[in-house]
């Protein structure tokens, strides 16, 4: 399997001297794992070169034969505007150093510049540029509208456009390696969603899942870093972390929230120096993994409560999906219904059951706190006791219970009396009147519905629209 280079643009070194270009590469390379480098002795075929395209940084000397490092800088600037130029000179003279930048070099360095102080300074333009990229790829990506890749997504079942929306944002960040942060209450596909990410980064290794709830300090540096053998009492083999299993691929974190602030501030180095430390090794390997992380934790609220650490927080955050839970989904409820009855059907070996057409507007008057996953649960539920005929209705009513409300709870400032502003009071009858009249029209007239709005049974409802309709 090729290996991938990192990062996903060309990075050209360009000096005069091969022996310094030998050292920059193999710097970069053990001290920042960049391994798509492309070296350039001749400053006269450096404009052929980004001609070619393929490179998003250039590592300019200054003083060279032919074309000089100012006069490539200044071509480039002009010709190749979104390519970074990172100036390497061996005079440390703040006059040059300031006509470079004036020039458009992202930076400047002096070539006796400490290794960390370049280095750091090439990954800092290297995040700059992924950056860039990422937004261009946002931003064309919603102007155009729609998915390249549906097919990425045929896990998650949806026709809602906030949904799809999400799907699109998705899609146009799937290729960064910055962390990927997806939130939302437990049911709502997060995990789903980092599978289609990971379909879509294009990254040959694996998706490698772990559920960081529970985790210890210790348990989770061994279960992320490995051990060597001997790291502590019963390790008598060296043992890959997860890290290292998804080499090339993606680690995906769920529960991230239940983190304790130990092992956050592990997870923060890691992501900010790309680099671990396996129990038991003095040798740090790189992270060569894209990390995606998930949580149904308000991590804003934490990390207000100081629950959870605010760099953290930010670091994760560069890229953010929030998924809506279903009950702000409504209209996708029959879609995911028949869904759940081919799957449940198909897992089940039955015949997929026709479901009644009261079955959709029954379940729309629930507001699901166990989101997706609990409506496929009622779905498997009712086709295992399914033995044929039109599927039964029975098991999902004594699932949901009586009288539950079809309506999302009222926020606290919503809950004031509905008569207040009325100058007469109705009478008990009249109120009961108006509160049948509404519920049958809600439910089209469907009085099983209706008498599950109202907390009623439906004998008891279906008595009293005969006594109107007597009335009447």
């Amino acid at each position: 399997m090729t290996e991938t280079r990192y990062p996903a643009f060309g990075i050209l070194l360009v000096d005069d001297e091969p022996a310094w270009l030998r050292s920059v590469s193999l710097t970069l390379e053990r001290s920042a794992g960049i391994t798509n480098i492309h070296t350039c002795q001749d400053s006269r075929q450096v404009m052929a070169l980004l001609g070619e395209g393929g490179i998003g940084l250039v590592l300019l000397d200054l003083t060279m034969p032919h074309v000089s490092g100012e006069e490539l800088l200044a071509l480039i600037a002009e010709r190749h505007p979104e390519i970074a130029c990172i100036v390497i000179s061996g005079m440390n003279q703040v006059e040059t150093a300031v006509k470079c930048i004036k020039l458009g070099a992202f930076d400047y360095f002096v070539k006796t510049v400490e290794e960390d102080r370049l280095v750091g300074g090439v990954l800092r333009a290297i995040r700059m540029q992924q950056l860039e990229q990422e937004n261009r790829e946002v931003s064309n990506r919603l102007i155009s509208g729609g998915l390249r890749h549906p097919e990425a997504f045929s896990g998650l079942v949806t026709a809602d456009p906030g949904m799809l929306a999400r799907f699109a944002y998705v899609e146009a960040v799937a290729k960064s390696p910055q962390p990927l942060l997806i939130t939302g209450e437990s049911g709502t596909g997060k995990e789903l969603l980092a599978k289609a990410a990971h379909a879509l980064s294009c990254c040959k290794g694996p998706l490698v899942a772990v559920n960081v709830a529970g985790l210890d300090n210790t348990v989770f540096s061994d279960t992320l870093f490995g051990h060597q053998r001997g790291a502590y009492t019963g390790a008598d083999q060296p043992r890959k972390g997860m890290i290292e299993e998804a080499a090339d691929g993606t680690l995906f974190l769920d529960e991230i929230g239940d983190l304790s602030i130990a092992s956050q501030v592990k997870l923060l180095r890691l992501l900010q120096e790309g680099e671990y430390f396996p129990l038991g090794s003095d040798r740090p390997k790189r992270l060569r993994a894209r990390v995606i992380v998930a949580t149904h934790a308000d991590l804003a609220a934490r990390e207000a409560a100081g629950q959870f650490r605010r760099d953290l927080y930010y670091r994760l955050r560069t890229h953010q999906v929030q998924l809506p839970p279903l009950k702000e989904r409504r209209c996708d409820i029959p879609l995911l219904l028949e869904h759940f009855l081919a799957e449940a059907a198909q897992a089940l070996g039955k015949k997929k059951p026709t479901a009644p057409r009261e079955l959709a507007q029954l379940l729309a008057t629930y507001p699901f706190p166990g989101n997706v996953r609990e409506l496929k649960a009622l779905v498997y539920d009712a086709v295992s006791l399914h033995a044929s005929g039109v599927l039964s209705m029975d098991s999902f009513i004594s699932a949901i219970g009586p009288g539950s409300d079809s309506q999302t709870p009222m926020e606290a400032g919503e809950r004031r009396n509905p008569f207040a502003c009325c100058e007469r009071l109705p009478t008990f009858s009249e109120a009961a009147e108006l509160l049948v009249a509404e519920a049958m029209a809600r439910s089209t007239n469907n009085q099983t519905i209706a008498a599950r709005m109202l907390g009623i049974s439906q004998p008891a409802l279906s008595k009293r629209l005969k006594m109107r309709g007597k009335a009447d």
